[in-house]
């Protein structure tokens, strides 16, 4: 039905046979080649990690209902890490559904998700969440929170230490968050998702290998 990938950073791939989700694709902020959005959908978690490139069909970023190919998204309006409570809303969380499977992506959101933004999430089965910390973005603590509130089955952690990429911070090891959150993990190349079968009873870590 749909495969995911992660690209480094806060950018992913979700695509279907038809259908290509590029969320973040400006990688040239963490030292690798930015992201081909060709023919793609761009989806930004904030404004500066977007393209905007002309080939791209759309790009996205901001609070709102959108219904592109093969996917429904919603965007959900959040509190960048960074920032005091004060401060306009600069972030965004989405909501992907593709088939009958939820998935909610996550950027440097502040380390506390609300009952309002749980609520317009809904239920979700894959999580896309960021665990690097250093007071850039979610540390494996705030990120284990925030996994208990919303209970997906599969969590996808994303913007880690990896030697291939130069954060504005350093970020802590996967294996920080994965012995903070104590779930079965498993590694691989791509997720690849075929049925709504595919999505285990537990919940389950699913670290993905870096997209260069």
């Amino acid at each position: 039905m749909f495969d995911i990938e992660y690209n480094g950073g806060n950018s992913v791939t979700i695509s279907t046979k038809n259908t290509k989700l590029v969320f973040d694709p400006k990688r040239s902020l963490i030292g690798l080649k930015d992201m081909n959005t060709e023919g793609s959908v761009e989806v930004g978690t904030e404004d500066r990690f977007l393209l905007n490139y002309n080939g791209s069909k759309v790009s996205i970023c901001s609070p709102g209902e959108y219904e592109v190919g093969d996917f429904s998204i919603k965007g959900i309006a959040a509190q960048r890490h960074i920032d005091s409570t004060e401060t306009n809303k600069r972030s965004v969380i989405y909501k992907v559904e593709v088939g009958d499977i939820h998935i909610a992506v996550l950027g440097n959101i502040a380390p506390a998700i609300t009952d309002n933004q749980l609520e317009d999430l809904g239920v979700i089965d894959i999580l896309i969440i960021p665990v690097g910390g250093s007071g850039y973005t979610l540390d494996a603590t705030s990120a284990v929170n925030i996994i208990r509130q919303i209970e997906p089955k599969i969590v996808v952690p994303v913007h880690y230490a990896d030697e291939n990429l130069r954060y504005e911070v350093p970020q802590d090891d996967i294996q920080t968050f994965i012995h903070e959150l104590n779930a079965h993990g498993e590694s691989m190349s791509k997720l690849k998702i075929k049925s709504a079968s595919n999505i285990p009873e537990s919940m389950t870590v699913v670290h993905l290998s870096l997209n260069k």
